[in-house]
């Protein structure tokens, strides 16, 4: 009888872990199931990669195996007299290939433990050998670019994507759909959104796989968003800045009145609070205004005498700082 090394097959060693074994098989799955793959070999690594899951993820197969010790893949050997209870004895090792062998020794145990559930799954979810093959389907990715009033309110996006899809002959082909996604309201730019189900199709009882999206936001003329908080430059002028004013901001809901105190800075902030970004769950983020000191480009005569006065009666001076400090030696 000829050894196969399963775990080279599926390219783990030979302590992997039940979870490593599974996604080195699903991934290998992928790659060379006839459907969806375009290597020549395809079927034949197929069968291949299948067989070693069959027996490696069976845990009376993977005990039965590990019991032969290591071979190289394709060596003859024999198994010692009392492997297996008398399972080989009974046909003699002519009757039977390595994986038949470990087969009917897995089926001979689990016939002696807890009864079959339906649908070729035995007791504790595992699939037996013989069963339709199932994997869950491609995980799906794209992007959508929306505005900032659309992320606070919700909106439906089509996507275009680029899936694969088998030929008659067998080949794989990019192929485009369309399709329809709802985004929450609150998304923030740069977020990544699971939509379940919403990937390719499962093969056989195999789920379906999942869409991901990542969210950008479109630049805005008068926000900048920063996660959940808003951001806008407030001009003011020379003289609401000195004597204080009360002056109108835009909101993604509508205007508002806010006070500026005398005295105000180019750079200070006026907070908004929950005028930002709505959140997912409650509540929202900020608004900040940031005052920014504008003075006029086109005055009038009168304008201009009134400077002049406010200038000779005026005793501010800012740049007293850069004055140099005087020393008397």
């Amino acid at each position: 009888m000829k050894y196969t090394d399963y775990y080279a097959t599926l390219g783990v060693e030979r302590d992997a872990s039940a979870e490593d074994i599974r996604k080195a098989y699903r991934r290998l799955a992928r790659r060379y199931h006839p459907d969806i793959s375009s290597e020549d070999d395809a079927e034949a690594k197929f069968k291949e990669v299948n067989e070693a899951y069959q027996v490696l993820s069976d845990p009376e197969q993977k005990e039965a195996y590990d019991q032969l010790g290591r071979h190289r893949s394709g060596e003859e050997f024999r198994p010692s007299g009392d492997w297996g209870g008398q399972v080989w004895q009974e046909g003699g090792l002519e009757d039977f290939d390595l994986a038949e062998l470990l087969e009917r020794l897995g089926q001979r145990a689990a016939s002696q433990a807890a009864g079959r559930q339906a649908g070729g799954r035995e007791a504790g979810g595992r699939r037996r050998a013989g069963a339709p093959f199932s994997m869950r389907g491609q995980d799906y990715e794209a992007s959508a670019t929306i505005s900032l009033e659309d992320a606070a309110r919700g909106v439906e996006v089509s996507l275009d994507l680029s899936v694969p899809e088998p030929t008659a002959d067998g080949a794989v082909r990019r192929v485009s759909r369309t399709t329809r996604v709802r985004v929450p309201r609150g998304v923030v730019d740069g977020e990544r959104l699971r939509v379940a189900g919403r990937g390719g199709p499962g093969y056989g009882d195999g789920p379906p796989g999942d869409l991901y999206l990542d969210i950008h936001l479109q630049a805005h003329p008068l926000f900048r968003a920063v996660s959940h908080d808003l951001y806008l430059e407030v001009p003011i002028t020379p003289w609401e800045a000195v004597l204080g004013a009360e002056i109108e901001l835009p909101t993604l809901d509508g205007r508002v009145k806010v006070a500026v105190k005398p005295g105000a800075k180019a750079g200070q902030k006026l907070r908004l609070a929950g005028k930002g970004l709505p959140r997912r769950g409650e509540g929202a983020g900020d608004l900040y205004g940031v005052l920014q000191l504008v003075t006029p480009t086109v005055i009038s005569e009168k304008e201009r005498e009134l400077y002049r006065e406010l200038a000779a009666a005026s005793s501010f001076d800012p740049r007293a700082p850069f004055t140099p400090v005087q020393t008397h030696a």
